[in-house]
């Protein structure tokens, strides 16, 4: 029992940041109505390590890195300054179309990689059990400097998420501060990739912040239900994963989608003007 919690250490830690940073993330990017914007982002920055790879890169390696992050943030600067209030074509469509071009010029460059197809299997899927501590520490840290900044700027932040979609024109100013919130979230998006995969990193964003939304329209209490949901979620499906031998990535996802639809039939039950605040 003990070699298995040692073991299990570092993915339970790294599970506990996940869904707390994911879901802050995740209630922001709900309110937003912009769902799919991080399989977009990092599909993206799938795309600059494929890249990276062929020029010679090592996988792990900052360079390697520090590309992904650079397609990605190019991406959130065109989305940001070029979009209007009232784009002719609408968000959703434009990330899905980012989405599969990125995915199809990724499959396309594997081609030329030794491995690059199960690359992109890992990229997709994901591994959380086998994180090491460094990578603990790391996501860590790079969070906790992200996080600094969305407290300094909270308010902003939270007043652009609440307006978004009803802004005839967006001044520099606005521009300036959603091109923050943004990538910022692409720096998180393409580190939570690394460690866990789109699919987990997709459904810790989303499912949990769904959940919390039925049940109360706070921030503050969606922010840190969404962070607990994301939590139980993501322990059940690591200790299910190993004690089942089972990919660990696909049970997370699964037991969360579950619960969406549990606790969404539980919200139809209880009356309307028992919600909370």
């Amino acid at each position: 029992m003990k070699e298995t919690l040692l073991f299990l250490s570092a993915p339970l830690a790294a599970s506990i940041i996940l869904a707390g940073t994911l879901g802050y993330f995740g209630t922001h990017i709900l309110r937003r109505g912009i769902i799919f914007i991080d399989i977009a982002l990092a599909q993206v920055a799938a795309l600059g390590t494929m890249i990276g790879l062929i020029a010679g890169l090592g996988e792990e390696s900052l360079g390697l890195q520090l590309i992904s992050y650079a397609f990605t943030v190019v991406i959130i600067t065109a989305y940001v300054f070029l979009r209007s209030g009232t784009p002719v074509i609408p968000q959703e469509a434009v990330i899905g179309i980012i989405y599969c071009v990125g995915l199809t010029l990724a499959l396309i460059l594997a081609d030329q990689i030794p491995g690059g197809s199960n690359f992109i299997t890992k990229t997709i899927t994901g591994n959380i059990l086998w994180v090491t501590w460094g990578k603990v520490l790391g996501c860590l840290i790079l969070f906790s400097a992200i996080g600094l900044l969305h407290i300094i700027l909270g308010r902003s932040f939270i007043k652009s998420s609440d307006e978004s979609g009803m802004q005839e024109h967006l001044s520099l100013k606005k521009r300036l501060t959603e091109w923050l919130f943004y990538t910022s979230f692409a720096i998180i998006v393409v580190k939570a990739v690394l460690i866990s995969g789109i699919f987990l990193v997709f459904t810790l964003l989303i499912a949990p912040s769904v959940v919390a939304s039925l049940f109360s329209g706070s921030w503050k209490k969606r922010i840190i239900w969404s962070w607990i949901i994301g939590v139980i979620g993501s322990v059940a499906g690591i200790l299910l994963s190993y004690y089942l031998n089972i990919s660990n990535g696909p049970a997370i996802v699964c037991l969360l989608s579950i619960l969406v639809f549990i606790l969404a039939f539980v919200r139809m039950a209880i009356p309307a003007n028992s919600r909370a605040g």
